[in-house]
């Protein structure tokens, strides 16, 4: 519990504290936002401000992870690292993004199909580690079970007949690759798209992030091997550390969002939203809550799925009748809204208001599902 409260109390002050200097630094050096050309026309003298944040956000984050560790005299557990690890190297993969899109002056940066390449890489090393290190109860960080409160039962290592031998092996391992796969190209391009208002990535984060940090702690204290007095205890592999790094990105979250609200004096770029939303991923992952995910993260599955809607309309009314259609006037979604004439403030907290309401609506479920018995 006390790494859990230094982990938050840490990572708030080094946002705070690292934040200004990174605005410093990018203004020195001319590292600026550069805006979509079709976006909203508000967002147009957003041009410059200092972007990256994200890289304040993530360090912050996994030196209050450690020094937390270190404080309260214990090392840092494998499944922290899987989640820092998967952080930094999403993080990795927007920064070059962000590099080059301030590089060149335009919003290109680094093509598709390798920022899709780069996410299918790091999410792969952290499939096949997370599946290693069996700890004194044989508890690996993963299941290759699908999960929802907990696993189900449903094993995707087993997804094919025995008898098909070693080709059946094959096929659960595609199986649980592309399922992580999955997860997390699904929910940092979630984040990733969601972060285009001041304030409106970073603040649902928060909500997002710390509804895992609840789990997390909520699984340590109903763990099989501490309290084996229901049937409904958890199997999870160091839950209570992943409400530390948890808690970290959150208090580093909170930091950066005094200077992200608007107007923003700095924005989080590919190089937080990638990186955070693949912390959001591996959270859900290890605790086991892998399906709870696109409830908690609601909302950043609302932003693709609108700009999934309006290309994928666009595109087949344009091949049937020469004519392309739009959904939106907009997209993300919280684009239309702006369009529409809502301010941007106005956007942002009611797309907060859906973010908690989903959050409160994700953990009150693995609460009543804990109450009544397994229902996976």
């Amino acid at each position: 519990m006390r790494a859990l409260l230094l982990a938050g109390l840490l990572g708030l002050i080094l946002s705070l504290t690292l934040t200004p200097i990174l605005i410093w630094l990018f203004k020195k050096i001319g590292w600026g936002q550069i805006v979509r050309v079709d976006g909203p026309s508000t967002h147009h003298t957003k041009r410059g401000t200092p972007s990256m944040g994200g890289i304040g956000i993530i360090l912050s984050a996994v030196i209050a992870y450690f020094v937390a560790k270190l404080v309260n005299g214990e090392p840092p557990t494998y499944s922290a690292n899987l989640v820092i690890f998967m952080m930094v190297g999403l993080g990795l993969v927007g920064f070059l993004d962000d590099y080059l899109k301030v590089r060149g002056q335009n919003t290109a940066g680094l093509r598709g199909i390798y920022k899709v390449v780069g996410q299918i890489a790091v999410a792969a090393a952290f499939a096949w580690a997370a599946l290693q290190d069996k700890d004194v109860f044989g508890l690996t960080p993963a299941s290759t079970q699908i999960s929802i409160f907990r696993d189900t039962g449903f094993d995707l290592a087993k997804i094919a007949p025995e008898s098909w031998g070693q080709v059946a092996v094959w096929i659960g391992i595609a199986a649980f690759l592309i399922w992580i796969f999955l997860l997390v190209v699904s929910t940092s391009n979630g984040v990733n798209l969601t972060d285009g208002a001041d304030g409106l990535a970073t603040g649902s984060l928060i909500m997002s992030i710390g509804a895992f940090a609840v789990i997390g702690f909520w699984k340590f204290n109903q763990a099989c091997d501490i309290a084996n007095l229901t049937p409904n205890c958890y199997n999870t592999r160091d839950p209570l550390d992943l409400a530390v790094i948890a808690a970290a990105v959150v208090g580093a979250l909170i930091g950066f969002l005094w200077f992200n609200t608007n107007p923003a004096q700095i924005f989080m770029g590919d190089s937080g939203s990638l990186g955070l939303g693949g912390a959001l991923a591996a959270l859900a992952i290890l605790s086991r809550t892998e399906v709870l995910l696109v409830l908690v993260g609601g909302l950043f599955a609302i932003s693709a799925g609108s700009v999934i809607l309006q290309r994928g309309v666009f595109k087949i009314s344009r091949a049937i009748t020469g004519t392309p259609k739009r959904i939106f006037l907009n997209s993300p979604l919280h684009h239309h809204f702006e369009e529409k004439g809502w301010n941007e403030v106005t956007v942002v907290v009611r797309f907060w208001i859906i973010c908690g309401l989903l959050c409160l609506a994700g953990i009150g479920l693995f609460y009543v599902e804990w109450i009544y018995g397994s229902v996976t």
